[in-house]
């Protein structure tokens, strides 16, 4: 097993086939909000009531558009959780409570095309593709040093990068066993879940097959657990095959739902200003939406043997202090959707230990 209770493995060789991953074993993950000032150790009693041991960290690239290969590494004048010294100490407070990170370097566009994110960065000469991996190499090759120094265990190499991956293979293999030479623990990537993960054809390079699972669970509002469950059907099947195909364990890199009632719908679909307004809270129909996603997740993908984890889209350190964040945005906390996963994160950990 590569991933056992708190006890991590920094593994210098690809995972064994065919493994199966214990419920007590399972990444029972969140992904983290950086915060604009330094946190403390009190900012992560929620979480561990909350039976959490990994978080995902997520520093960004900026980069200008989808066709510039000008790509900036930033480590200063960004908010705090986003710094070196950001993340080096949430990382180090977080192992304390037992709690390990995910480090997940995003890309961000500072001036997008309309209808264009990361997932459509393509350069428009070779010459450009070269420069454009030249400054990624040096990018993630950078977080992949402080990965190794803070002994963080798991690298996600790019997240939500498709047409780069698909299309570039041989650069992102070539990129992959460079971060290997200067980096000793565990790989992954984030692929998108729409048209995307899988087309990647480089994941026996890595350690786990990465998945933004934002999959469409229904076409009305307001769904029951059981149609939610029989939406997961058809994905589980197809995400069994690619692990079967790979023989590499899975990892939602990130998962979540508005707690709206059409959250099953789009789950992808970014909250507009009036779900986080804080004079408007979600509603009990959205409030029960978002914990009927997360219970069909638990009943139905989290008992698969091929899942290694998920990280929760998202959690705020201290959501006590920025309200607005407890509206009909997709922060689980304060809500029943958090009972939900104290429930089955609960149940898990108690798996793990020994009778």
């Amino acid at each position: 097993m590569l991933i056992v209770g708190c006890k991590i493995y920094l593994a210098e060789s690809q995972a064994p086939a065919a493994v199966q991953i214990e419920p007590g074993a399972k990444q029972r993950g969140m992904s983290w909000t950086a915060e604009r000032t330094p946190i403390s150790a009190k900012n992560f009693d929620t979480l561990t009531q909350a039976h959490v041991n990994w978080i995902v960290q997520t520093p960004f690239g900026w980069q200008r558009d989808i066709n510039s290969p000008d790509l900036a590494l930033t480590t200063k004048g960004v908010w705090w959780g986003e710094t070196d010294e950001g993340l080096i100490t949430t990382t180090q407070l977080a192992q304390e409570r037992g709690i390990q990170t995910l480090l997940k370097p995003h890309i961000w566009l500072t001036r997008p095309q309309e209808g264009k994110w990361r997932t459509d960065i393509k350069m428009k000469s070779e010459a450009d593709w070269q420069t454009w991996f030249t400054n990624y190499r040096r990018f993630i090759l950078h977080y992949a040093q402080l990965a190794k120094q803070q002994n963080i265990p798991i690298l996600c190499i790019g997240t939500e990068l498709q047409t780069t991956a698909v299309e570039r293979e041989q650069d992102w293999r070539q990129l992959i066993t460079e971060i290997r030479q200067m980096y000793p623990g565990q790989l992954t990537y984030a692929a998108n879940w729409y048209e995307a993960y899988e087309q990647i054809q480089f994941w026996d390079a890595l350690d786990f097959i990465g998945i933004q699972a934002y999959f469409p669970l229904a076409s009305k509002i307001e769904p029951s657990i059981a149609e939610l469950k029989q939406a997961w059907q058809q994905y589980g099947d197809e995400i069994a095959s690619l692990h079967n195909k790979y023989q590499k364990p899975v990892i939602f890199t990130e998962l979540g739902y508005r707690s709206t009632s059409d959250a099953a719908i789009e789950p992808w679909k970014w909250p507009d200003t009036s779900e986080i307004n804080p004079s408007k809270l979600a509603t009990s129909d959205g409030l029960r939406t978002q914990a009927n996603c997360y219970e069909a997740f638990f009943q139905t993908i989290w008992q698969e043997g091929w899942l290694a984890g998920v990280y929760w889209w998202k959690w705020f350190p201290s959501i006590e202090a920025n309200p607005k964040q407890q509206g009909a945005g997709f922060s689980p906390q304060n809500k029943p959707a958090e009972q939900v996963i104290r429930k089955y994160y609960s149940q898990s950990l108690s798996s793990a230990k020994p009778s």
